[in-house]
């Protein structure tokens, strides 16, 4: 759209979960402003994110059911899986989030500029030709895959084009050891996918504490998961109709397709911030203290492109909790960033918040007390093929406050936001203890562990 008037409250670079949030709050208080975003609304997590991975892990565990039902006495017929028909009506839903991301900036009378926003050096904001002049500026341009430099990089795909994809590819490498390598990984296996885990350490989803890696690392194997630790791929070839990838070992490996989950980079290229006067640490994030405040007067950033605790909740949180600061007078609100619980769409899942038990351990030395317990879900009870559960929780000081909980298995996604509650209210393990158990469930054995 071309802007009336080019003078805004609050102009906002990026239209993803942060951007929209704030740019909404802030409109809802009455400010005048502006968004800026070259593509689809809803930025990573609506489109190549959150919201479809959790489409194909329910995909994925809809076929493990299948799977499963004859233990609890269902004759199924044969039954095959239609990628192209899941993809079709997973984009179709996707676009009508969009939709409803553009009714809402409409409805909070959000003006919306399609294109590439930059920041100029006196302060104002341009987009294309359009220039424009705000009393606060936002940074919410997200991040974007990245891959290793090395011979044929190209030929693989990363998370983005795993959503791209139409057909499912028979033979899968997945690169990378955090939350997407492993999410990928277990969809497409569970759907019926070789897949092969390439792994350049010694360990899974090595920022969370131990026990989940080691525990999901156990039940991927189980799953047939072939995982290769202390890999690197060194070079990615075409062969005809095939990829072959060279490790640092001396072997290579025959696949069909092969993803990249090797990190993500903040999406700061091309926004004039150096030349601006806003910082970026080493990795090209922008630099900003806990209330989001940039290096420059004025200019504010939330979400991937800070560094901080890349969440979805996070980034929406931190830009609402700026737009009650900037424009309702809410002087002291900012988002704290401790004990944010977090969920990996894994097979099985995982659900934790608070501090692993090294951290705890660096944190609290030898006040640390450690409670743990492992057992088959009773949803495993008729069936022949069981998979473990894997809980701990971290408690430190002689009140043993519950500084941790770690969950891997049935129903962990759903069950640690209750608990995330108790651990930011400061609950300690006899709080737990005293909490009559809600039986027969999984969740139980978090307030029955002795």
């Amino acid at each position: 759209m071309t802007l009336q008037d080019p003078s805004f409250d609050l102009a906002v670079l990026g239209g993803g979960s942060g951007g929209i949030a704030t740019a909404r709050r802030a409109a809802q208080y009455g400010a005048k402003v502006v968004l800026i975003e070259p593509a689809r609304l809803g930025g990573t997590c609506v489109n190549v994110g959150c919201v479809p991975k959790k489409l194909m892990w329910h995909a994925a565990q809809i076929a493990g059911t299948l799977a499963e039902a004859t233990g609890y006495g269902f004759d199924l017929a044969p039954h095959s899986h239609d990628w192209p028909r899941l993809v079709e009506r997973r984009e179709a839903y996707i676009r009508r989030l969009n939709g409803i991301y553009r009714d809402g900036l409409d409805r909070d009378r959000v003006s919306l500029v399609e294109g590439c926003g930059r920041l100029l050096p006196d302060g104002r904001v341009a987009c294309g030709d359009q220039v424009v002049a705000a009393r606060h500026v936002l940074i919410a341009t997200g991040g974007q895959p990245q891959r290793p430099a090395i011979p044929g990089a190209e030929l693989g795909i990363d998370s983005d084009g795993f959503f791209a994809l139409r057909t499912m590819p028979k033979r899968v490498a997945v690169v990378g050891a955090g939350y997407i390598a492993v999410e990928l990984c277990g969809v497409l296996r569970a759907l019926g996918a070789e897949v092969t885990l390439i792994v350049r350490g010694q360990r899974l989803l090595s920022s969370f504490d131990a026990m989940l890696g080691e525990t999901l690392s156990a039940e991927l194997v189980q799953q047939d998961v072939h995982i290769r630790y202390g890999c690197e791929v060194q070079r990615l070839e075409q062969q005809g109709g095939s990829l072959n990838a060279g490790l640092n070992d001396g072997t290579s490996i025959t696949i069909d397709t092969l993803i990249w989950a090797t990190g993500r980079r903040a999406n700061t290229e091309g926004l004039g911030l150096v030349e601006a006067g806003v910082a970026l640490d080493d990795a090209g994030h922008i630099v900003v203290d806990d209330w989001q405040n940039s290096s420059r007067d004025g200019v504010y950033a939330v979400g991937d492109v800070t560094g901080r605790v890349s969440l979805t909740p996070v980034a929406i949180a931190a830009g609402r909790r700026l737009a009650d600061r900037l424009f309702d007078g809410q002087s002291e609100r900012r988002l704290d960033y401790a004990n944010i619980a977090s969920v990996v769409f894994s097979h099985p899942p995982i659900g934790t918040v608070g501090l692993s038990e090294d951290l705890a351990r660096k944190q609290h030395g030898d006040a640390v007390k450690i409670y743990t317990t492992r057992f088959k879900a009773l949803y495993y009870g008729l069936l022949d093929h069981k998979h473990e559960t894997a809980m701990k929780l971290v408690c430190a000081g002689p009140e043993q406050k519950v500084v941790g909980v770690h969950v891997i298995g049935v129903g962990a996604d759903e069950m640690i936001q209750g608990f995330a509650v108790a651990v930011r209210m400061g609950a300690t393990k006899s709080d737990f203890d005293d909490t009559v158990a809600i039986h027969p469930t999984s969740a139980e054995e978090l307030v029955t562990m002795r």
